[in-house]
């Protein structure tokens, strides 16, 4: 991305708590929506979850953007990819299936689709977005690379996936074990 911060998520600190879910719906942009998505692995076997925020991906630019077709998902100078416009988006779920991720989402009762836009007026002003400033286990964490690197010395920060035989670089970033660095992580969605 961009610029300097970003959303670091850790799942091997995820204590499926559902503190994220909950503070997405607080932000402004989102209207009461959550588009935080808490998957869990497996739930007859672990309590392990997932939190699963938008990537922000960055090459190829933002699948999601670039299917649609009335170009309702834009993507900010500084490297977020917004929401759908409300005021430009058909309701074609073009996007909801071109994301590796599973995060845009469709309202059918509005039909329209939505999807996390980083808290964009909390994080345009320096500020962390929602999800983040509540997790109690720092699964999810905004800000540098430095920071993480400081804070997890053990682990690795992975911004490339492979999605079938396309790869996909991301904005936000999953920090995973130190033996992983330099790797590209293949994606099932979700991760």
């Amino acid at each position: 991305m961009s610029y300097e911060r970003s959303i670091f998520v850790d799942p091997s600190r995820c204590i499926a708590c559902g503190a994220c879910v909950a503070a997405c719906r607080e932000c402004d942009d989102h209207r009461g929506k959550s588009m935080m998505n808490l998957d869990f692995i497996d739930r007859a076997a672990t309590t392990a979850a997932l939190p699963t925020v938008c990537m922000h991906c960055e090459d190829p630019f933002a699948p999601c953007a670039e299917v649609c077709p009335v170009d309702a998902i834009l993507r900010t100078e500084d490297g977020v990819v917004q929401s759908p416009d409300p005021s430009r988006c058909i309701g074609c779920t073009n996007c909801v299936n071109a994301c590796p991720w599973g995060v845009p989402k469709f309202d059918p009762v509005e039909q329209l689709a939505y999807k996390c836009n980083l808290c964009y007026d909390r994080t345009a002003v320096g500020l962390a977005p929602m999800c983040a400033t509540v997790c109690p286990s720092d699964a999810l964490f905004y800000g540098t690379a430095a920071e993480v690197a400081a804070a997890r010395p053990s682990r690795a920060v992975i911004d490339v996936f492979s999605f079938g035989d396309q790869e996909l670089q991301t904005g936000n970033q999953y920090v995973v074990p130190a033996e992983l660095a330099g790797s590209v992580l293949p994606l099932i969605s979700p991760p």
